[in-house]
């Protein structure tokens, strides 16, 4: 199988530089634009396995691809073997090859019992089964995505057994299932090279790209076969060519794709992008900011861009640190703060909650009223008669007059009296 994995490996292009499955921020329109910036490899979006394969709908919805896709793989989440593999068959003449996620750590996937949330031990013989299914009965090689654990010698045995189930290519992003969102934190490339030492297929890193330089440094201190980005291509779809474009005019060439390929992107993933790429101007420029978030269709994108006056000025520079000191109006990474920066009482924004508290006008108690009836309980504010729920069915029971606010209870009241009646 080591000799079949390398020979996929080659005939993939031996990538590199490889552009991470991003869901609904990996579709075709930004593919295409990947690709014309240096990317060797492109990952779709993650599609759900049953989903896509039980709905034409949702398929049609999820999927574009045509002639500029040239070397995609295509990833799906799944829990079951042959709702994997039938998935699997409908994009085989489509892609080099199926990828199994194993790494999302978001709710939706602890919900479904998929990606991350397949690590623990008692999910490893689904996992298995369904890698050796595309591997053994699919035409095209399969491959996965896994995050690590805290323990690198179960990291090992959980790759090994990836890799012995059929797995032909690994892409391993060094962080826990836990550190997302706000806890991200850094990525473990120490464990990444252990993977990398104890398999025998190709081996791609995940984690910590922001820039070219660290493309190169990873695949050094790793010896990986090549590197896989997310955030670092979102906020800069140039990161693989090493040179830094102005962010209005990568968006407009966005856009540009947008509407000269029909269906390679949705307005969603197409101001999702526009945002991420121009979210140092936007800050300062609140008005475009305004302009897009209103955007009902292309064209109105496109009408924000129109109206930004390009501001092509302040150099590239390196601090004390050997950091990059890059203008907004160049596309860069978004660095993450610290988790304890983030999580921290700002002291700003709780002063203006203050204040807007203070400019409220404060609403006065309403006064609760002793039901008339039993004249211990709280009357219910619907009753027109002052009685708390319980003496307002009691009072209909034997007049028969109903309480509008009442009217459910009095409906059960009168079907269980028919009842006790028959």
């Amino acid at each position: 199988m080591t000799e079949k994995s390398w020979d996929f490996f080659k005939r993939l292009g031996s990538p590199k530089n490889i552009v991470a499955p991003m869901v609904d921020q990996s579709e075709y329109a930004w593919r295409i634009l990947s690709f014309r910036y240096n990317a060797d490899l492109c990952y779709t979006p993650m599609f759900h396995a049953r989903n896509f394969a039980s709905s034409e709908k949702y398929r049609n919805g999820v999927f574009t691809t045509g002639p500029e896709d040239k070397n995609i793989i295509v990833q799906f989440c799944a829990n079951e073997p042959d709702w994997f593999f039938k998935a699997a068959q409908l994009v085989q003449d489509k892609c080099k090859a199926v990828d199994l996620n194993l790494g999302c750590p978001q709710g939706i996937a602890r919900k479904g019992q998929y990606g991350a949330f397949l690590m623990d031990d008692v999910h490893w013989d689904t996992i298995a089964k369904m890698v050796n299914k595309i591997h053994t009965e699919l035409d095209i090689p399969v491959t996965c995505k896994i995050r690590i654990f805290p323990d690198v010698e179960k990291t090992l045995r959980y790759a090994k057994m990836i890799q012995d189930a059929g797995c032909q290519l690994l892409t391993v992003h060094g962080r826990l299932r836990e550190q997302k969102g706000q806890l991200t934190g850094l990525a473990d490339w120490e464990q990444i090279k252990r993977v990398r030492e104890a398999l025998d297929i190709p081996v791609v890193a995940n984690g910590n790209i922001l820039y070219k330089e660290d493309v190169d440094r990873c695949i050094q201190e790793t010896g990986v076969v090549g590197v896989m980005t997310a955030e670092g291509s979102l906020y800069n779809p140039c990161i693989f060519s090493g040179k830094y474009y102005a962010v209005v005019d990568i968006c407009q060439e966005y856009l540009n794709i947008c509407k000269s390929v029909p269906g390679s992107a949705q307005l969603s993933e197409a101001k999702n992008h526009i945002f991420k790429l121009a979210i140092r101007l936007l800050n300062r420029h609140t008005e475009i900011r305004e302009m897009l978030g209103k955007a009902k269709k292309l064209e109105d994108l496109q009408q924000a861009l129109d109206d930004y006056t390009h501001e092509y000025t302040g150099p590239i520079e390196v601090d004390e640190n050997g950091i990059k000191q890059l203008p907004d109006w160049v596309c860069q990474p978004w660095i993450r703060p610290p988790a304890e920066e983030l999580m921290a009482p700002n002291p700003v924004k709780q002063a203006e909650k203050r204040k807007l508290k203070e400019q409220q006008p404060k609403q006065e108690k309403k006064q609760l009223l002793v039901c008339k009836g039993c004249q211990s309980s709280v009357a219910s504010a619907r009753c027109g008669h002052q009685l708390c729920k319980k003496c307002c069915i009691r009072r209909f029971q034997e007049t028969q007059s109903e309480c509008p606010g009442h009217i459910k209870g009095h409906t059960k009241a009168k079907h269980e009296s028919q009842q006790q009646s028959l």
